[in-house]
């Protein structure tokens, strides 16, 4: 698989498909939609006010996109009646303990992102979303997740993630059958 060029009008394209495409089968199945922010990433379930769920992205970037979504699916559907999903997040700058603990969550989420991102055609990198500690080696967390990525390739997805993969898939024309997940 090969990177896509970077110039802002694919990327743009990228999220406008994903949009276009992707939110009428997300509100007919789950009422919830995709929403490119101009902030920080944020889940809304609906009210009495807001018809549908929300996800909303990250700066309308197509990763944040797919990373945001990968949560989406792994909240169960308690959870998806709680903003955020009821979860706790510390920005970039975290301590060593709170990395720790941060990766310790976002590995199986990360790993269902890198089945999200390569059923769009894209490369998938890990996140370890803290620049605080410049020297901090992220191999081990790298590795948590592509084997978590193995599992579930093996084991099979989780029905609604494997369903969001498939849609992606016929979005992107990608044939999932050709994926390969490269050790990082």
């Amino acid at each position: 698989m090969i990177d896509h060029p970077l110039s802002p009008e694919h990327w743009q394209q990228g999220v406008d498909t994903l949009l276009g495409q992707l939110n009428p089968w997300l509100i007919e199945h789950w009422q919830t939609c995709l929403v490119a922010s101009t902030g920080e990433p944020l889940y809304l379930p609906a009210t009495a006010a807001r018809a549908c769920n929300e996800i909303h992205f990250a700066h309308g970037f197509f990763n944040s996109a797919l990373h945001e979504l990968a949560h989406w699916c792994v909240a169960g559907a308690e959870r998806r009646k709680l903003e955020d999903y009821g979860y706790w997040y510390d920005a970039d700058g975290r301590s060593l303990a709170q990395q720790k603990q941060f990766e310790q969550v976002e590995v199986y989420p990360q790993a269902i992102e890198w089945h999200l991102a390569l059923a769009c055609g894209r490369n998938f990198r890990i996140s370890a979303d803290n620049l605080a500690l410049p020297d901090y080696d992220s191999r081990p967390f790298a590795q948590a997740v592509y084997s978590k990525a193995i599992a579930l390739r093996d084991q099979g997805l989780p029905q609604r993630t494997q369903r969001l993969k498939h849609k992606l898939a016929q979005i992107f024309g990608v044939n999932l059958t050709a994926i390969e997940f490269i050790r990082p």
